[in-house]
């Protein structure tokens, strides 16, 4: 009996059984969401007619009629665009003025100058203006190969640096320690 069973399960698992011809007629031209059955020679036009269409880049979307990119209008795109802000990390307590404390954490930092002239440095946490450091304006770029960056350097034993690059100018605040 065992030599019976093994031989045509053996055949069972190794033959090649067809239970339906074709299981796609049994669908029509209609699957069960009521959609049309579209043909290869319908399927091909159709690509290739998206095909040819050539795809716009956003920036080639927001540009107006008759203006042309070019070096001269290079900073005026530059300027326009949406403007990330650098993330700067105080791992500590920083007195900005007397009675005011900076405390640890991560701030977006800006770099603005007043009508007169005046240079800050502005922390941001969540749209709020955490604080307003005046910084003095500098044409030293710090070494740095990006434009916008800003960095926070030991400055002796009780003070720290911040360097700020943007595309308007580049600036450096000295701020105590707590």
């Amino acid at each position: 009996m065992k030599k019976l069973i093994l031989p045509l399960l053996i055949i069972f698992l190794t033959g090649n059984f067809v239970f339906a011809d074709d299981l796609w007629d049994n669908f029509g031209d209609s699957n069960v969401y009521g959609q049309k059955s579209v043909t290869d020679d319908e399927f091909e036009k159709a690509y290739e007619s998206k095909k040819k269409k050539p795809r716009k880049t956003r920036e080639e979307k927001n540009l107006e009629k008759g203006k042309t990119y070019s070096q001269s209008n290079e900073t005026e795109i530059l300027n326009n665009t949406a403007k990330e802000l650098p993330v700067l990390l105080i791992p500590v307590n920083l007195k900005v003025k007397e009675g005011y404390i900076v405390p640890i954490g991560h701030y977006q930092v800006e770099g603005v100058k007043d009508e007169d002239g005046e240079v800050y440095i502005k922390l941001y946490q969540a749209h709020d203006v955490i604080a307003k450091i005046p910084a003095e304006e500098t044409e030293d770029d710090f070494g740095e190969e990006t434009i916008n960056f800003v960095k926070l350097n030991p400055h002796g034993d009780y003070h720290v640096e911040i360097l700020y690059g943007g595309i308007d100018f580049n600036a450096f605040a000295i701020v105590d320690m707590e």
